[in-house]
């Protein structure tokens, strides 16, 4: 995952605030997925059209965690998204 890359949200994905939380609904395959309050962060970010570096220094300036663990972190959660077919990355 390169911090240049941008996030394509899937046409697919619907996605609803709820509380601190967000819920997203994947229309094709009628999946749910769930995001805490930092995962809701970045899909905020994600539908700005952040790149991954934006992405990574907002939360940065937002939350007291350190880069390593944040990028190891948003690494996770965009392949998870890009596995469920929630977002692509270019």
């Amino acid at each position: 995952m390169m911090l240049t890359e941008k996030i394509t949200i899937s046409s697919q994905a619907v996605a609803r605030d709820v509380g601190e939380e967000t819920v997203i609904l994947h229309l094709g395959n009628g999946t749910y997925y769930g995001l805490d309050a930092v995962g809701a962060r970045f899909w905020q970010l994600m539908r700005e059209g952040k790149s991954l570096g934006e992405i990574c220094d907002a939360v940065l300036d937002e939350y007291e965690v350190s880069r390593e663990d944040l990028e190891r972190d948003m690494t996770v959660l965009i392949k998870d998204l890009v596995t469920q077919d929630l977002i692509s990355t270019s």
